[in-house]
């Protein structure tokens, strides 16, 4: 079994797409290293790149393009200025050139040298092809596929001795819920502190503050921008922010100049039932605002529900515990994180594979399991509130019109955040040994019922939304 940190299901990309827009990036940058460890890197004379099912079919509306030709330059996506990507996109284009990795000048045009295919690649709905030509005229390629998340693979590797020895590794390796609950017991331990053992072995308590303190930061300010940025989303949808208008009404005529004044700020309000889902949905919908505009965010699993996560932790902290502080927004992520993995590992975080049910789905069950454990609820409580919020996920399409992270995407991020919030309370008010379904249960149902979903639904944008709204329409 596949041994997975919560830094990799929580990790800084840019948007719209961690599948179609981080994996592809990652792809590249991977192939570049991947070439120079074979010694053939300053051979290439030419570069081309074949996209192939999902990647393909919404490719353009998710930014794959761009996002591969700024791998295929070696620009870092956690790093690499948010402001430069369009004019970086507009040079290669009229040029037809590209720096490869920053190195070597190559003849590039996106038109013929990025192909997209519309049938499938056998293992996963996200493959590609890079090719590269070398000076003996000889031409290499690897075939790599992007399984959701921003995770890259060459092939299937579950079961490997490779995954098996780094899961070992963990002082608690954990498969599925009822193995964690298991260490829970045998510890005598919140969730949060086994999860922690568990990346205590991989890194020291300093690195893994640091790391956290990145994901918060990056969280908060992609809340904070998107709350404060108007006008209309690119992509040709002609989509309104909303965050921004939501935002002005909830806050009048606040000072801060900066997040953390803006978050102490809204602290310091009154907030009433309607206004408290107007603030959580102002904060998943800015998340998301910032995603579907080639801007920086936290995978969470996904880049497509990246709002999710933040909305609720945000919630915890200006609505329910004033006094909230780093601690909190650890043990948040420690869980939240987890149960991420579980998912990945018993089912799918791709909605190329399992549709929304695999992104909107599993980050609602992620936030309703950490928010319980912050609110006093036990272990078992916690994956209660996993489960329920999964379970009224399970079947969720995924089909995104004109192939754009925006409609539904950006409002389901809303609706996951508030019923991951009504899952915890759900949660803490029932005894969990009266339960009736497990959380492995409605992970082992999830798979299934995303085995079944037609591929239609499933980020092709050939069915659902995608075909029964028309462009003109909107």
């Amino acid at each position: 079994m596949e041994s997975i940190s919560i830094f990799d299901m929580l990790k800084i990309g840019v948007g719209p797409s961690s599948s179609h827009t981080l994996g592809p990036w990652r792809a590249a940058e991977r192939w570049i290293r991947e070439l120079r460890e074979k010694g053939l890197f300053k051979e290439v004379t030419k570069i081309e790149v074949n996209l192939y099912g999902s990647l393909s079919l919404t490719g353009k509306g998710h930014a794959t393009d761009i996002a591969l030709m700024l791998g295929l330059m070696g620009a870092d996506p956690e790093y690499f200025p948010i402001g430069d990507i369009q004019k970086t996109i507009s040079e290669i284009k009229g040029t037809k050139s590209l720096l490869f990795d920053r190195e070597i000048d190559l003849p590039f045009d996106p038109d013929s040298d990025l192909i997209f295919h519309r049938n499938f690649l056998p293992f996963h709905a996200n493959g590609m092809v890079f090719r590269a030509v070398l000076t003996t005229g000889k031409s290499v390629k690897e075939t790599y596929y992007s399984i959701g998340g921003g995770f890259v693979v060459k092939k299937e590797r579950i079961n490997s001795k490779r995954n098996l020895k780094v899961f070992h590794a963990f002082p608690y390796p954990i498969e599925n819920g009822a193995g964690l609950l298991d260490y829970c017991r045998q510890q005598n331990r919140a969730i949060s502190e086994v999860v922690l053992e568990n990346e205590l072995s991989l890194r020291d308590n300093a690195e893994i503050d640091t790391q956290i303190h990145r994901l918060w930061d990056t969280m908060l300010e992609s809340m904070f921008l998107g709350c404060h940025t108007e006008g209309t989303l690119p992509g040709g949808l002609n989509v309104h922010r909303r965050a921004y208008e939501m935002h002005r009404q909830l806050t009048g005529k606040f000072s801060y100049s900066n997040p953390m004044e803006w978050l102490q700020t809204i602290r310091m309000t009154e907030v009433k039932f309607r206004q408290i889902l107007k603030w959580v949905s102002c904060f998943a919908l800015g998340v998301n605002e910032v995603n579907a505009s080639l801007g920086r965010v936290i995978t969470s699993p996904t880049n497509g529900s990246a709002g999710v996560v933040p909305a609720v932790l945000m919630y915890y902290m200006v609505i329910e515990n004033h006094e909230a502080n780093f601690a909190h927004i650890k043990k948040f992520l420690l869980v939240a994180g987890e149960i991420g993995s579980i998912f990945k590992k018993g089912a799918t975080i791709s909605a190329a594979m399992g549709g929304c049910q695999a992104e909107i789905g599993v980050s609602s069950a992620m936030a309703a399991g950490a928010l319980t454990e912050l609110l006093g609820g036990t272990p078992q409580q916690v994956l209660m509130a996993a489960e329920i919020a999964m379970e009224h996920h399970l079947g969720l399409t995924c089909d995104p019109i004109a192939g754009l992270v925006q409609i539904p995407c950006i409002e389901r991020n809303s609706m996951g955040a508030i019923k991951a919030i009504n899952a915890a309370e759900l949660a803490l008010d029932t005894n969990p040994d009266n339960a009736k379904i497990s959380l492995d249960k409605v992970v082992n149902t999830m798979w299934e019922t995303a085995k079944d979903m037609s591929s239609k639904y499933k980020e092709t944008s050939e069915g659902g939304l995608a075909v029964g709204v028309y462009l003109s329409d909107c």
